[in-house]
């Protein structure tokens, strides 16, 4: 007896850009074509125009989505907390998306979602007393510190299979009698320990805020 064969769900915008959101987070945003994404919902790659207008609307579209995922500074919140939770959410998303970060800061990808949180950091610097002087250079420290430390970050996220062959290559490379505290360094990276409880990020995060504290007005 013939089996049925399940309807084809109708393409929408929102299938296209989850599936192209898919496909960025486990094969990287270079796999992001439209004959692949055509594929993996079972349509021609010209259908897909009737609901996107090209690759790069596909890609502005994918990038509100993880911008979606964040949160701005709160005015509820005291400056520092609000600036801080803000910061650790957007460096969650992009942790979760790797290949966010660049496109987040090409000058192509420029979304109104980026607009709104770059403008509600400044909005919370200058709120919480900071001169205008003052809040452009925190600007500048704590979003080189969130894209930055992302973008460093997904260059540095391997597998275990290349770990494994990073430590060999590690140990051929660098001798402890050559390079003592960038041994020492090396050898905590395949090691387990207290440190690999603190966030490198935070760490960072904190420093500009503790710093930003001490040079703040009421300080």
């Amino acid at each position: 007896m013939a089996t049925e064969t399940q309807p084809r769900l109708p393409l929408t915008r929102e299938r296209i850009l989850q599936a192209a959101l898919e496909v960025a987070d486990e094969q990287g945003i270079e796999s992001v074509t439209m004959r692949k994404l055509g594929q993996l919902l079972g349509f021609e790659a010209m259908s897909l125009y009737n609901h996107v207008s090209n690759k790069n609307d596909v890609l502005d579209g994918i990038l509100d989505l993880v911008l979606a995922e964040t949160e701005p500074p709160s005015p509820e919140e005291d400056w520092v907390a609000a600036i801080r939770n803000s910061a650790c959410s957007v460096h969650a998303a992009l942790r979760r998306h790797p290949w966010a970060a660049p496109l987040l800061m090409s000058p192509s990808h420029v979304r109104p979602a980026r607009l709104q949180q770059m403008n509600a950091l400044l909005e919370q610097l200058r709120e919480a007393g900071f001169s205008a002087e003052t809040t452009y250079h925190a600007y500048h420290a704590l979003d080189g510190h969130i894209c930055g430390f992302s973008l460093w970050e997904a260059s540095h996220t391997y597998t275990a299979e290349e770990v494994s062959g990073f430590r060999e290559k590690f140990a051929e490379i660098i001798r402890r009698d050559d390079y003592p505290y960038l041994f020492d360094h090396g050898e905590q990276h395949f090691a387990e320990g207290p440190h690999r409880k603190v966030s490198a990020f935070e760490f960072g995060l904190d420093l500009i805020l503790e710093g930003l504290k001490k040079i703040h007005p009421d300080a």
